[in-house]
């Protein structure tokens, strides 16, 4: 008979890796499923394996790697305990205890895992141009996150692409740093708020580029420049630009989880008392619910609560050693 794991933590990442760390030093001997790798932000390890420096993480005076980050996190919860596969769950069922958990195929007749409880952590992947050279220059001229990396671009010339608000505040945000801000979208008009445009406008660093689209992205190691094709006459111009930010939305990973948990109209895990979802016994960190911070910090910090939260829930509802 399988086994059944006081807690499973679904992804990893910051967050998920903090849940880990915690309840191993619990002594719930937690069992974290990965993920598997991808070239996309929903692999293991999370967006900071697609990385380079990264230097606003408290305790790293000097930066360090994200990639490196990451391997710290998951060496420290391997450390206390934590038993990590390197899989993709496929398959959640919470209509009895324990929860049942699959891998692989989700038309096994059993499933792979049990548990007592679950944390969910996997993540949110940033909407990308899908374009050649995209991935390979992140981090290297190429950023998803003005917060993240806005501080390595002071004097450059920078372009945003998107025509929302996450778009419009991170052009305003990098005017902090650059020398100018050129903010492309691919339509005549905005859908940023009001408000948020009249900054826009108003910011003498920010030029617009209006019913445009980004065709090409340039170099090799780093970023050297990019094409911009206008949407309407179909013209081609080139743009020297030494940073690229892409700002037209992050997709949550919560896809396995539709018809289980409560998501919002944007498909983010809604969580509260705490980190608490809808499900008794399944709790949410991370990107997966939290649509507005979306910094490591913020997700480790969450993880640490899911970890709490999960714990208290075991002592309340069943042997933690069952």
């Amino acid at each position: 008979m399988t086994d059944i794991h006081n807690v499973v933590i679904i992804g990893s990442g910051p967050a998920g890796l903090t849940a880990a760390i915690y309840t191993a030093r619990a002594n719930l001997e937690p069992l974290l499923i990965e993920g598997e790798p991808s070239s996309t932000s929903d692999q293991p390890g999370g967006q900071l394996m697609l990385t380079t420096e990264v230097e606003n993480y408290p305790g790293f005076p000097e930066g360090v790697m994200g990639p490196d980050l990451m391997l710290n996190f998951k060496a420290q919860a391997v450390r206390f305990g934590t038993e990590v596969k390197q899989d993709k769950v496929t398959k959640l069922d919470t209509s009895q205890r324990p929860f049942r958990i699959w891998v692989g195929d989700p038309e096994a007749p059993e499933p792979t895992y049990l548990a007592h409880s679950v944390i969910v952590s996997t993540g949110a992947r940033s909407l990308m141009l899908n374009l050649p050279k995209e991935h390979d220059l992140i981090g290297h001229g190429v950023s998803t996150c003005a917060t993240c990396d806005g501080f390595f671009f002071r004097g450059h010339t920078i372009a945003v692409v998107g025509g929302g608000d996450s778009a419009v505040e991170e052009a305003t945000f990098l005017t902090k740093f650059a020398d100018s801000v050129t903010l492309i979208h691919r339509r005549g008009e905005l859908r940023a708020s009001k408000i948020m445009q009249d900054r826009a406008f108003a910011n003498e660093k920010i030029t617009m580029l209006w019913d445009s689209e980004v065709a090409e992205i340039r170099g090799d190691t780093k970023l050297e420049g990019i094409s911009v094709r206008n949407t309407k006459t179909d013209e081609l111009s080139d743009l020297a630009v030494s940073g690229l930010f892409v700002a037209i939305g992050h997709r949550p990973n919560t896809d396995l989880f539709k018809g289980i948990l409560d998501l919002d109209e944007n498909g983010y895990i809604i969580t509260g008392p705490g980190t608490a979802t809808n499900v008794d016994g399944v709790f949410a960190c991370g990107d997966v619910q939290d649509h507005t911070y979306r910094q490591a910090i913020t997700a480790a910090g969450s993880g640490c609560m899911a970890a709490i939260d999960a714990e208290r829930w075991l002592e309340a509802n069943l042997s933690p050693h069952a």
